[in-house]
């Protein structure tokens, strides 16, 4: 696969995101050439009052598994920021772990485009919620 491998993976979550995306404590479950897999580990912290993981937690967990992904499918970390995401909320979570399946659909010079499936990690197949991604590539740091 190159040189972004689970390790690199898990460099670039300890180091790249902020603080609070730090905190959502995910973990690299799989990485290939046109994909990523993380897992987001239930906690109260991230519901709402009725006991469902908040959309706003969802949407970062996407966000961030995509970043993986393409980093991934470059064959290392780039700078890139986010230009479009849309997120579609299928149905709630609750007390279980999460799965963010992120799958590169286009990798260019100077942008990025991707899916990603948020599924329970209990098994269940049923997606949570589906993004669809677009990320400007910043591969001369500007």
């Amino acid at each position: 696969m190159g040189a972004f491998d689970k390790a690199a993976g898990d460099e670039l979550l300890a180091t790249v995101f902020a603080g609070w995306v730090q905190d959502l404590a995910l973990t690299v479950e799989e990485l290939r050439s046109d994909g990523a897999v993380l897992r987001l580990p239930f906690s109260d912290k991230l519901c709402r009052d009725n006991g469902v993981v908040c959309g706003q937690a969802l949407m970062s967990f996407a966000d961030t598994a995509m970043v993986l992904a393409i980093s991934a499918a470059a064959g290392g970390y780039l700078p890139m920021t986010t230009v479009d995401q849309t997120i579609h909320f299928l149905r709630p979570a609750a007390r279980v772990d999460l799965l963010a399946a992120a799958q590169v659909v286009r990798l260019g010079r100077t942008m990025a485009f991707g899916s990603v499936s948020i599924t329970a990690a209990d098994g269940d197949r049923k997606p949570v919620a589906l993004a669809q991604t677009a990320y400007a590539l910043m591969r001369d740091g500007k």
